[in-house]
């Protein structure tokens, strides 16, 4: 007997190097995953491993989302027209500003083929009742199309409201699209689905799954948040489709989000992104053409570029966006976020900035929405209080907000969190915006936030229990798999 659990335990130790190694060729290229992986494996040996084939797949290599050969010329003259436009100064840019974020829009145009448009209007939102009723008006209007895309679409009082006009539009003859992620869509009920579909409503999940209740790709959620309305009209930002996000979860109270409403030139980009996405969703093959792309007049003057991301593309381009915009940074950088779970290239970032004499402000919430990611939250930014960093605890209901603003002059709102999972293995979308009024406006909404939060210092920071440490440590060790 003690021989046969010694063999059995050699065995386990045997397997656990084979697998170990596996890993370490297979993440070569991520030294912080593969060490996280590599804990997880050896804590609880053979069940880490399956972890990891559910969990660690490579979509890089994928062609998830694809353009036809005359849309990528189409998209290549634009972004090549405009870069040639810019360097011989034919595109506006706000004269105030102009030189501190001329090389942030070439550089998104450079990793990402992100147009700029400069023709827009922008409305933000920070309330979801004030959002999603500006929403659904909107959605009444329509006239050709309705392109809804959520991350999270959850049957409920807001998905009621929500899928009767969907059907009400479609049954008038308007073109309606539902787009949600397999895994947010879980709470959405049959009978729900069924009566879209019957409205004639074209409804698609992205990454479903083909076994029920097991998804191989679970760990790569399309985390976007897109409504296109005529071709014309563009929300995005951080509000889901749930009751919680109107404030009716008793205990996450108040939900504190930022969204946009988007007129102007940027709802192409908007709209491109969707498509792509339906694509690589559905059968229901969509062509660009003028009904989804309509002649928008000048709307404003607001310079906007939307900006991807996923685990499609090694380059992380939205995170790239925020390492620039920090690295831009003079007076100050405002970031709100409901996760802090940085990479190390951010992360000394803004340490370098906030030691540069930076004003540095990072707003959480103080309530754990997962509870991992909420402890090693607490472990980065209390690492930066050292470095002079002021963080502020939303206590007022739930921040959810996805937003950064920097000196008066660029800031960006969207669907990407501060952390690695948004950074890496989920697919995004946000804006990065380019002009002074509207930033100013998100600081003093951000001032006005620290109304409703409470600043945490050094001396508060290291009275913490030991309980608590121990919870930041081991969530921190994961960070890089949360």
């Amino acid at each position: 007997m003690l021989m046969a659990t010694s063999y059995g335990l050699s065995l386990v130790l045997i397997i656990n190097i084979i697998l170990t190694f596996t890993i370490i060729f297979l993440e070569r290229k991520n030294p912080q995953s593969t060490y996280a992986w590599l804990l997880l494996l050896w804590m609880i040996p053979a069940a880490g491993f399956v972890f990891y084939l559910f969990f660690s797949q490579n979509l890089a290599r994928r062609k998830i989302f694809k353009l036809n050969t005359e849309e990528k010329a189409l998209t290549n003259s634009l972004i090549q027209r405009q870069k040639k436009d810019m360097a011989e100064d034919k595109i506006y840019f706000e004269e105030k500003s102009r030189e501190r974020y001329k090389d942030l829009v070439y550089f998104h145009q450079n990793l990402s083929n992100a147009l700029y448009t400069n023709n827009n209007k922008l409305k933000l939102f920070t309330d979801g009742k004030v959002k999603f009723d500006a929403l659904m008006e909107d959605m009444k209007k329509a006239k050709h199309h309705i392109h809804f895309q959520y991350f999270i679409f959850k049957s409920g009082i807001l998905a009621t409201e929500i899928m009767e006009i969907l059907k009400n539009k479609a049954k008038d003859g308007v073109e309606v699209r539902l787009l949600f992620d397999d895994m947010g869509g879980f709470f959405l009920n049959k009978k729900d689905m069924d009566d879209l579909l019957a409205a004639g409503v074209k409804v698609a999940r992205f990454f479903p799954s083909k076994i029920k209740l097991i998804n191989l790709k679970a760990n790569y959620r399309n985390h976007r948040k897109i409504v296109v309305i005529d071709g014309n009209i563009g929300y995005i930002g951080g509000f889901n489709v749930g009751d919680e996000y109107l404030g009716l979860d008793k205990k996450k109270g108040y939900w504190r989000d930022s969204h946009l409403l988007i007129e102007g030139a940027a709802v192409y980009e908007l709209q491109l992104r969707f498509i792509m996405d339906w694509r690589a969703s559905s059968s229901d093959e969509i062509m660009i053409t003028y009904e989804y792309m309509p002649e928008i007049p000048r709307a404003g003057r607001v310079g906007v570029q939307i900006v991807s991301s996923g685990p499609d593309d090694a380059n992380e381009q939205i995170k790239q966006g925020y390492l620039k915009m920090i690295n831009t940074a003079k007076s100050y950088i405002y970031i709100q976020t409901p996760y802090f779970v940085p990479d190390q290239s951010i992360l000394e970032a803004v340490k370098i900035a906030a030691k540069s004499g930076v004003d540095v402000r990072i707003m959480i919430p103080d309530k754990p929405d997962h509870i991992f990611v909420y402890w090693a939250t607490f472990s980065y930014v209390g690492e930066l209080l050292k470095y002079g960093a002021k963080i502020y605890i939303y206590n007022n209901g739930f921040l959810h907000a996805k937003t950064v603003v920097v000196d008066d002059q660029i800031s960006s709102v969207g669907t990407c969190n501060f952390d690695i999972r948004s950074f890496s293995l989920n697919f995004e979308v946000n804006a990065f915006i380019y002009d002074h009024d509207f930033s100013y406006h998100m600081k003093e909404v951000f001032i006005e936030d620290m109304k409703k939060s409470v600043r945490l210092n050094e001396s508060r920071y290291e009275k913490r229990s030991i309980i608590i440490k121990i919870k930041e440590s081991i969530s921190r060790l994961f960070s890089p798999i949360l």
